[in-house]
């Protein structure tokens, strides 16, 4: 089984656009773990066949053994605690106030964090995570997106997952590359979008994971556009492919569709892609 994560280091540089035009053309368990802010399922309109709840963390409660001691109020950081009841809105599920009481009036239980969602797309089977609003450990939350992704190939007999990752560096996006064969990162020429491709250009070197570049909107800033293969061709990385600006993303995206299904002439280039990514992995 391989596995592909199409990356960026920013928002808004058509990765999501991208990997659902690499869907429409592959035989792929598809997985979006951008659990944030998931929008994949926007274009791929699933059929949800199975809701299930992810439990991240812990928060406190206090029960009848309470001596009113006020000890756990002191002690939390996060002021969850007032008039002897925690505020789960408040609660990180530290369990410092566990620690401290001393009549171990407080009990620390799981609490719904989020969910998982699979089901079936035109393109094939989906997997996709949702976290609740104000809630963390998106980083678990990903690796039980992908650990369902992974038994949905088994089970389908699927010898490729795609992965549409979160945008930027941190614990989500190590979460979503880890382990991978291919991490595509999707860039545009603007400054702030090179200084972020390097960075997630250094997150896959540390990991010992093989990086390919492609180019979005590249005809915006041609200038900068060759600055980004300039510096590819010298890290050893390679540009498999460059996409002009066109409104029809957009449009497509409206309608709900991959702009392979939408527009023809944009559908031969990200053909092309594709296909050196097959070439890739095989």
């Amino acid at each position: 089984m391989k596995q592909i994560a199409i990356a960026s280091g920013k928002g808004g540089t058509g990765k999501t656009s991208l990997t659902a035009s690499f869907a429409s053309l592959s035989d792929a368990i598809l997985a979006d773990c951008d659990v944030d802010a998931p929008n994949l399922h926007l274009i791929l309109k699933p059929q949800i066949k199975e809701k299930i709840i992810y439990e991240g963390m812990e928060v406190a409660k206090i029960n009848e053994k309470c001596i009113k001691c006020g000890k756990c109020e002191e002690a939390c950081r996060f002021e969850a605690i007032e008039n002897f009841e925690v505020i789960e809105e408040k609660c990180e599920g530290c369990g410092v106030c566990w620690l401290v009481c001393p009549a171990n009036a407080i009990e620390m239980e799981k609490r719904v964090s989020g969910y998982i969602y699979t089901g079936n797309t035109r393109f094939g089977y989906f997997v996709y995570g949702l976290l609740m609003p104000g809630e963390e450990a998106s980083g678990k939350l990903i690796s039980q997106v992908r650990k369902k992704a992974e038994e949905m190939a088994k089970k389908n007999d699927k010898a490729l997952i795609m992965i549409d990752a979160p945008p930027g560096i941190g614990c989500p996006v190590i979460a979503s590359i880890g382990n991978t064969d291919l991490v595509v990162i999707v860039t545009e020429p603007t400054m702030a979008a090179i200084h972020d491709m390097k960075r997630v250009l250094g997150v896959a070197e540390h990991f010992r994971i093989r990086a390919v570049v492609v180019i979005n909107k590249y005809n915006i800033n041609e200038e900068m556009a060759r600055k980004i293969e300039e510096f590819c061709s010298k890290e050893g990385i390679k540009v498999i492919g460059k996409i002009p600006f066109n409104k029809k993303f957009v449009e497509a995206m409206i309608k709900g569709k991959s702009i392979v299904e939408y527009d023809k002439e944009i559908a031969d280039i990200i053909k092309e892609i594709w296909e050196k990514i097959e070439e890739m992995i095989k």
